[in-house]
């Protein structure tokens, strides 16, 4: 074997072995517990906030605003975190930002006003931001083999949902037994295990040569979506108000801007000929689309559980695990159909039978029985494990390692995007015929008006007047309430199945990726640990 065989050979074996180093299955474990840590927040402040509500006595738009103001500032800033992830190192910015959620965590649990507790859900959307796109491009950065790549967005996806299903059981047990600000404090030992451990585990990574973070751009892409989030969810909820067109029009605008800026500049937070890839346009679109559809439907179904079926936050938590367990199931087995059967059969199917289950719910009434629920649940669950776990492969497939930040950055917009749509527009629908139901003869005009704003404003004015009619009133509220979520559910089944024919074209010829890439951009997993 002559010299240059044997330097080649040398190369070759070298290579593989830092593609294949089992440090990196321990990495993963790392950016899972970051993952949970996102997904658990996400569910726990919804079935706390009546208890908050009676605490902090916030009125009726600053509750809104802590609901709303997280997801506004997240989505505002997943690109520009993206971007920066990409310049400073994932690694970096990830423990970063878990340090500050679990520092901002305590200060959600221990808002002493509504005017503190929507400063620190603000700022806890901020350090939420820098988590999600930085475990996504750190995934394409330290798995090279597409197949392992795909079983580790698998069990990234599966520990998302597994975090939103165990939010509510979490959540639920603690509120039955503790006070609301211990929904927040479950983020602890969570992010303590996560710096810990990934200080020692994880990588560092990022582009070699991106250039400056161009502020001019982080503040366009802020401005715009936050904006146009805005805008969606005051016009559905309270019409189009001369405020609302005004920060329509202000987004409109900062996000044109925000797009040409890109194409102009040297070194753009966004290099918007990501979108001219099929592949990763198709599927950046069909999440969007996906969320936009099951959202308004997860958002109130929670309410139907309790409000409407009676059971407490917990056993309705327990009731909403088949969808879990089927995305995680899904989840974990998404790369190996794709390549079997094709990205586009395994992305339109699974909406399809997402479309499918959701549709079912158009028959939904007062005394449906669980198996029936449980059943779309579970499809749900595996339709949509299939489908997110296959576009975010595609989606990180088809940008180059350096891009992985702001690509990650993309997909998880389009879920925040998608959320605020559903959640806003089919919404409207359940908020609408809720509306108009009629009030039984007899009830008071303020008592009347306050169960009209909410199927829990209902039964909570229901305890002011005599029984009788309170069991009126509340059995045409939650009657219009279902009425509401059926048709809602209708909407967001026709909506789910569209993508799925969309998917069909639009993923036509697409594949995962099978070579395996050289580790470039990122320091080896053992270059400071040699025992991994």
């Amino acid at each position: 074997m002559t010299g240059t065989d044997q330097a080649a050979e040398t190369a070759t074996a070298t290579a593989t072995d830092a593609t294949h180093r089992p440090g990196r299955w321990l990495a993963l474990s790392v950016l899972v517990l970051a993952v949970l840590l996102v997904a658990v927040d996400a569910t726990v402040l919804g079935l706390a906030t009546p208890f908050l509500s009676e605490d902090l006595k916030p009125s009726g738009t600053q509750l809104l605003w802590i609901g709303d103001v997280y997801s506004f500032v997240i989505a505002g800033l997943l690109v520009s975190m993206g971007g920066l992830g990409d310049r400073i190192g994932r690694k970096k910015l990830l423990l970063t930002g878990a340090v500050a959620f679990g520092a901002v965590s305590v200060l959600n649990a221990y808002a002493s006003s509504p005017e503190m507790m929507i400063v620190a859900r603000a700022l806890l959307g901020i350090a939420g931001a820098t988590l999600m796109p930085a475990t996504l491009a750190l995934i394409r950065n330290i798995f090279h083999d597409p197949r392992e790549r795909s079983v580790a967005i698998g069990i990234w996806g599966a520990a998302a949902s597994a975090g939103t299903a165990v939010g509510p059981v979490v959540g639920g047990f603690l509120l039955e037994h503790f006070w609301w600000g211990s929904v927040f404090l479950i983020n602890l030992p969570v992010m303590a295990v996560l710096v810990v451990v990934g200080v020692k585990l994880l990588p560092e990574s990022k582009n070699p040569a991106p250039g400056p973070w161009d502020l001019a751009s982080v503040v366009l892409s802020l401005v715009g979506i936050v904006g146009v989030v805005y805008a969606i969810k005051e016009a559905a909820a309270y019409g189009l108000r001369r405020d609302v067109a005004a920060a329509a029009v202000i987004g409109v605008v900062a996000l044109v801007s925000f797009v040409r800026r890109q194409l102009r500049i040297r070194h753009p937070l966004l290099d918007m000929r990501l979108f001219r890839n099929r592949g990763f346009s198709g599927a950046v679109l069909a999440d969007l689309l996906t969320i936009f559809g099951l959202s308004g439907l997860v958002f109130f179904l929670s309410q139907y559980l309790q409000l409407v079926q009676g059971r407490g936050p917990l056993e309705a938590g327990l009731a909403e695990l088949p969808a879990a367990v089927g995305a995680v199931t899904a989840g974990l087995l998404a790369g190996r159909a794709a390549r079997r059967f094709s990205v586009r059969f395994v992305v339109a199917g699974g909406l399809a039978g997402v479309g499918l289950a959701t549709a079912a719910l158009v028959g939904l009434t007062e005394n449906t029985g669980y198996p029936m629920l449980g059943a779309v649940l579970l499809v749900v669950g595996v339709g949509a494990g299939f489908s997110f776990t296959v576009t975010a492969d595609v989606i990180l497939s088809s940008v180059l390692k350096e891009q992985a930040g702001a690509a990650s950055a993309v997909s998880e917009t389009a879920y925040e995007l998608g959320a605020a749509l559903g959640i806003a527009l089919l919404g409207s629908i359940v908020t609408g015929v809720y509306r108009g139901f009629l009030t039984p003869e007899g009830v008071p005009a303020g008592t009347a008006a306050a169960a009209h704003e909410s199927l829990g404003g209902a039964v909570g004015a229901a305890g002011g007047v005599p029984a009788h009619q309170a069991a009126e009133l509340v059995a045409a509220a939650r009657e219009a309430f279902v009425e509401g979520l059926s048709i809602a559910a209708g909407a967001g089944a026709a909506v789910l199945l569209a993508t799925s024919v969309a998917a069909w074209f639009l993923l036509r010829g697409q594949k995962l990726a099978d070579h395996v890439e050289p580790p470039a951009d990122a320091e080896p997993l053992t270059s400071k640990h040699p025992s991994l």
